[in-house]
């Protein structure tokens, strides 16, 4: 038997399994099918107000939609934060539906001349990975005849301890190294571009609010010291993210009120080259991943070797990371359950595997669940960022699940439904 992580509490209702009020079962007949995918807006937004609680006065939040790029997600969810930021042109779409380009900022290496034309010429901030793209979107401002919004990704010396995906401190396809930074920065603003400031992202998925708190100490030191270099003042410090959520066992919740209290003290006494800067943090999982529910009904149960397999109707080709291939090394748990069981039903220990046609597409390794019939429906929490879109949906030719947005007002129980291949 193997542990697996702890089902947020929210899902819970007098001991039985409730996603926004309703049962996993009325879900699934709302949707038409399994399997889907449900987001829970409520705890959504009661994320953002946890975090305007929590940080200090004035500091920006931006949602990145890369965690989850649901259309009707995005649009419940960009009133209540002040920026969106992107990744492709793709997400600049849905970006642009839903916020003005001055709002949203596009990240990312490789951006082909095409995107940056369509940044630009859309008011989009583009935060420059490379000098090389530094000068191409210089040349295609100068073609559109454009005063492009730009500003300096810079990656910095320091790492976020602890964090499941280490962006700084190392050689890297993301960023300026910080030692070109700032003459990167003096560069585009002596060829009349409006820069933009700087975007400075040292990792993601931190539980320890230790860590986070030094990591931005040491970036709030940075930005003043680039900002001495350039001689100007960078309109906005984008802190980067690095919240994390608690997937596995043993893990518990960030301290989100330590990390607010520390940024706030430091706040106070920033360097006087920062005094006219605003600040941001950019945050994508924390905001949505345990608001999602991945549900997903049990089509067959065999025994093997005295082993017990629960095969249901999907798989890593929506839920990726729950499978254990998406960046984790040791294959661990994510928590499920059985929609359907009553409280004290019988148990036993068994696998959870999809209908993928490859040994990898097993969802629970080995995890004590109530006893599961052909029928039933088993729910994979954790399911709000990097899910879907995530996922190779096209291996094997299965169809897309349905998406579902709950408790939204703008909104409400808003379903996509892609069509059955």
């Amino acid at each position: 038997m193997k542990p697996m992580g702890t089902i947020p509490a929210e899902f819970y209702s007098e001991e039985s399994l409730v996603i926004d009020g309703k049962s996993a079962e009325e879900w699934a007949v709302s949707a038409g099918d399994t399997p889907l995918f449900v987001y829970d807006f409520g705890m959504v937004a009661r994320r953002v107000a946890l975090f305007r609680k929590a940080m200090p006065a004035g500091l920006d939040l931006h949602y990145a939609i890369k965690a989850n790029p649901f259309a009707p997600l995005i649009a419940a969810i960009a009133p209540l934060v002040d920026g969106l930021d992107i990744a492709s042109k793709g997400e600049m779409a849905l970006a642009l539906a839903a916020k003005p380009g001055a709002t949203i900022s596009f990240a990312g290496p490789g951006k082909r001349d095409d995107e940056l034309e369509a940044a630009i010429s859309a008011g989009v901030t583009l935060n420059l990975e490379s000098e090389g793209e530094a000068n191409r979107a210089l040349l295609a401002a100068e073609r559109l005849g454009v005063t492009p919004r730009l500003a300096v990704r810079v990656n910095p010396e320091i790492e976020l301890r602890g964090s499941g995906m280490r962006m700084g401190g190392r050689a890297s396809p993301f960023g300026i190294d910080a030692d070109r930074a700032g003459a990167v920065a003096k560069r585009i603003i002596a060829a009349g571009a409006e820069w933009c400031g700087f975007h400075i992202f040292a990792g993601s998925q931190a539980l320890n609010a230790g860590a986070i708190i030094e990591t931005q100490a040491e970036t709030l030191a940075l930005a003043g010291r680039l900002a001495d270099e350039v001689g100007a003042a960078p309109p906005l410090v984008n802190l980067g993210g690095g919240f994390g959520i608690p997937y596995f066992p043993g893990e518990v919740p960030l301290d989100v009120d330590a990390v607010g209290a520390a940024l706030g003290d430091a706040m106070t006494s920033l360097p006087a080259a920062l005094k006219d800067t605003r600040f941001a943090i950019e945050l994508g999982r924390w905001l949505v991943g345990e608001a999602g529910v991945y549900l997903t009904r049990v089509i067959d149960r065999k025994e093997s070797r005295g082993e017990t397999f629960v095969i249901v109707d999907g798989g890593l080709h929506h839920q990726l990371a729950a499978s254990g291939n998406f960046g984790t090394v040791v294959k661990r748990n994510y928590p499920v359950a059985v929609a359907s069981a009553a409280a004290g039903a019988e148990t036993e220990t068994v696998t959870v595997v999809g209908c993928l046609c490859t040994p990898l597409d097993r969802l629970a390794d080995r995890v004590t669940l109530p006893v599961a019939q052909p029928g039933d429906l088993v729910a994979v929490f954790m399911a709000g960022a990097y899910g879907l879109s995530a996922s190779p949906s096209g291996f094997l030719g299965h169809p897309l699940p349905a998406e579902i947005l709950a408790g939204s007002a703008d909104s409400p129980n808003a379903i996509l439904t892609p069509p059955i291949a």
